[in-house]
């Protein structure tokens, strides 16, 4: 008996993938271990559609296309199962639909539709019947479809890789702590710095802030993986713009440091992320080649541009119109009689400062510049390692976003890149993160943000 049931932990599990997990991932069929993974041949025929285009899904798919079209040429075909070209992976196939009998629960039939989604939750419904001593799972980011597939008695689940766990405990980038003794908080006034020893804590996270309080008196400070100590943090006003809180004077000191060369901001809407990072950048310029600002098209209400008028600038525009708004703010803190006021036209005109979509930015080499992504949150992780993968000499790259606001499908607080980042990298000293918690836009802004 204790044979057989280590015999059914062994046995592998087979892995059904939608469309949803290939368009976040092209190499997601290598994310499943020793098991086995299947590909519906509806899948195959979606791509078909995603295939053309500048998006990041039309790259996953034709990504994803050239793998199997190898893996198909290695093996004269894809209909048996064939090994995954990685060590110690499962098998795979594609599934062609070919049922040798009637399912005995037909998703067509059940839901009174024939469409793509049905057609993939009665691949799983065959393999479970072909294979009832193994267990059958189909991966799906559709929220929906894996609704359907547990109504049928198919397991579901999300696709995990890149997935954070725990957000709670997402890294935050600054800590509060309270009762510091007063001498230390002098000395960081005096000497400028003090060790993480001063202040009872272990080593702390390289470029991590502190809030540092007293009863009557504070200090703000970081850790400094240069020097290995806890130096202070001024509040500075560059380009007019003035930080309001702590979290704002620690954004921009991360924004300004020369030792640190990818920065995330996180934060709901009007707490300054974009603000603040082209204000530094903009205040770096003399120190790269270019300013560039830019973010990914998520299609309003699910249409593609294309279905906006006009040209391409026209479409473009409802998608940058924010980054120009930041922009005129930074702009109108300068009287229009005062030369700064018309600088911003010239970096614009001089291509010096340039705003596109993230997809105008794809395969450019990132060399000696300030590269600004904003609403990071809409970026798969493989999309965030892509930019940074880009990185040449000189080059910083800062990314904005609030994790909980998704504006794309098949993405999450959990899974999209922006969050990815932020719990990979924090223990790099060339990286510093900011969480921005209190919002400086307006009161009714902030009303909006804590009660709707």
């Amino acid at each position: 008996m204790a044979k057989k049931r280590d015999a059914a932990k062994k046995e592998k599990k087979i892995f059904v993938l939608d469309t949803s997990v290939i368009i976040y991932n092209h190499n997601a069929i290598h994310s499943f271990e020793d098991n086995d993974v299947v590909l519906p041949i509806t899948v195959l025929e979606e791509l078909d559609n995603f295939k053309k285009g500048n998006d990041t899904k039309n790259f996953e798919a034709r990504e994803f296309i050239r793998i199997i079209d190898r893996m198909a040429g290695m093996h004269q075909g894809l209909q048996k199962w064939i090994p995954l070209d990685h060590p110690g992976a499962g098998m795979f196939k594609v599934e062609m639909n070919g049922f040798h009998r009637p399912l005995e629960m037909d998703a067509e039939k059940i839901f009174g539709e024939k469409k793509a989604d049905h057609r993939i939750l009665n691949v799983a419904t065959y393999l479970q019947e072909e294979h009832p001593k193994r267990k059958v799972i189909l991966v799906t980011k559709d929220v929906n479809l894996r609704l359907k597939a547990k109504a049928l008695n198919i397991a579901a689940e999300d696709f995990q890789t890149g997935k954070i766990r725990d957000l709670d405990s997402l890294y935050s980038g600054k800590t509060m702590l309270e009762g510091v003794d007063k001498t230390v908080i002098d000395m960081i006034y005096q000497e400028g710095s003090c060790t993480h020893e001063d202040l009872g804590i272990d080593l702390p996270v390289p470029n991590q802030y502190f809030i540092l309080k007293n009863h009557s008196a504070s200090a703000m400070a970081y850790y400094n993986p240069v020097s290995g100590r806890m130096e202070r943090v001024e509040k500075r006003t560059i380009q007019r713009i003035t930080p309001r809180n702590a979290e704002q004077v620690f954004a921009l000191h991360a924004i300004l440091n020369p030792d640190v060369k990818l920065v995330t901001l996180q934060g709901v809407a009007g707490t300054g992320k974009t603000l603040l990072a082209l204000a530094g950048a903009l205040e770096m310029r003399r120190n790269f080649k270019q300013v560039y600002l830019a973010r990914p098209i998520v299609p309003l209400s699910n249409k593609d541009i294309g279905y906006l008028p006009g040209d391409i600038s026209a479409k473009l525009n409802p998608y940058m119109e924010p980054l120009y708004d930041n922009l005129k703010f930074i702009k109108n803190q300068f009287d229009e009689r005062e030369k700064e006021h018309n600088q911003f036209d010239e970096l614009l005109e001089r291509e010096k400062l340039v705003i596109q979509p993230l997809a105008y930015i794809r395969g450019r080499s990132l060399s000696n510049i300030v590269f600004i992504v904003d609403e990071a949150q809409n970026l798969t992780p493989h999309e965030v390692k892509t930019i940074i993968s880009r990185a040449g000499e000189n080059t910083k790259i800062i990314f904005t976003g609030d994790i909980y606001q998704i504006d794309t499908p098949y993405l999450d607080s959990q899974s999209n890149g922006l969050s990815y980042l932020i719990d990979k990298i924090k223990q790099h000293p060339i990286y510093a993160h900011v969480r921005l918690e209190k919002g400086e836009r307006s009161e009714l802004a902030n009303l909006a943000n804590e009660l709707l």
